[in-house]
């Protein structure tokens, strides 16, 4: 009997296993928001995390906004139960006291030879936000801000919006970037037919462009307060706007405009992961409406409108924690994607995440 035998340099090693979405980490090496201004008062700490980190905010009576490990060096301590004393934060147990460097400056018992401080976090405060650079802090000052969308501009009044939704935070970039899924807010939305107008990647982004399109039924008031009220006669031609969304990462946007006019709404989001499996993340959203021209009127629709995006949000996040939990009892992503546009995404999402297995066996700081 014969037996044929390959040559070990033409056998062809299994090619690996596809990562898991799902155990993609966030990457630290990004701006992100931990709280909103008006979360932190003067004078005031407030405890915070990154994928597991504890964090502390403190805001100085005089003085910018300052972020270190919630824990005191001496016998780890929640910094955030402490005092804000002058410029540094002191500890509720024995009063070491930190600056903004994490040094330590002050132990009341000791004169000199102090011990070592904490790790401190490059922090910004920008349009009502607290931004921390969790990753390498030597790549702060390159890293570029993120753009806020609309929210500097005085022709848009801006909403900010978010909370804690339980799921990883790729689900969340799925739900928003796949308009496909209007057929679920359709009590909200009515009969809304999306049409794909192209879509794009770039390095670090991937970017979709939807039309809408009336199948019927009567226009919602909510989305006439979004997209603009429509005439009967309208309603079923051309579609008059486009919506763009785009992930760059770490952020996502949704622009609504029509050709050559400033966009109707301007949304910026970004989805932190709170936890070290990262399983649970808190959502921050500023949502911008533009003002039309008639004075006031956007005051006297606010409340409608916030009441619209609220139910359109609680339908969303129980959709994305379904998916949560459906991974969870799997143990793995049994999805099978067949839309392009979301199967770039998840591309994208990979590529510039932190895979969490090789993250622990790499030690990188802040993924699990």
């Amino acid at each position: 009997m014969n037996h044929s035998v390959t040559p070990a340099s033409l056998r062809l090693d299994p090619a690996p296993p596809a990562p898991d979405l799902r155990r993609i980490n966030a990457h630290p090496d990004h701006w992100y928001p931990l709280a909103w201004s008006r979360e932190l008062k003067r004078g005031g700490t407030l405890a915070v995390s990154f994928a597991g980190e504890p964090i502390v905010l403190v805001r100085p009576k005089d003085g910018p906004v300052f972020a270190l490990e919630d824990r005191c060096a001496h016998r780890q301590v929640p910094l955030s139960k402490g005092t804000v004393d002058g410029c540094a934060v002191r500890c509720c147990y024995h009063g070491w006291a930190y600056e903004a460097s994490g040094r330590c400056i002050d132990v009341p018992y000791l004169r000199d030879r102090l011990p070592n401080g904490v790790k401190a976090y490059p922090c910004r405060e920008v349009d009502g936000l607290i931004l921390v650079f969790p990753g390498d802090p030597s790549l702060a000052d390159a890293v570029p801000l993120p753009g806020l969308g609309s929210v500097a501009n005085g022709r848009y009044k801006t909403r900010r919006f978010g909370r804690v939704v339980g799921c990883h935070y790729s689900f969340m970039h799925e739900n928003l970037m796949d308009m496909n899924h209007q057929f679920m807010h359709s009590k909200q939305m009515g009969q809304m037919k999306p049409r794909v107008l192209g879509q794009g990647r770039g390095d670090g982004w991937v970017e979709v462009k939807y039309s809408f399109k009336r199948t019927g039924g009567k226009q919602p008031l909510g989305e006439a307060v979004i997209f603009g009220e429509r005439r009967s006669g309208e309603q079923n031609t051309a579609e008059r706007d486009v919506m763009t969304i785009r992930t760059e990462y770490p952020y996502q946007t949704l622009r609504i405009q029509t050709e050559g006019q400033d966009p109707v709404m301007d949304l910026w989001i970004v989805y932190v992961p709170l936890d070290r499996a990262q399983k649970t993340n808190r959502v921050f959203g500023l949502l911008s409406v533009r003002k039309p021209k008639v004075p006031g009127i956007l005051n006297v629709v606010w409340p409608l409108l916030v009441a619209f995006t609220e139910r359109i949000f609680r339908e969303d996040r129980e959709i994305v924690e379904l998916e949560q939990r459906a991974f969870d009892e799997a143990g793995r992503d049994r999805n099978q994607e067949v839309f392009p546009v979301i199967r770039s995404l998840r591309s994208l999402l990979v590529a510039c995440g932190v895979d969490s297995a090789e993250a622990a066996r790499n030690g990188i700081a802040h993924v699990a």
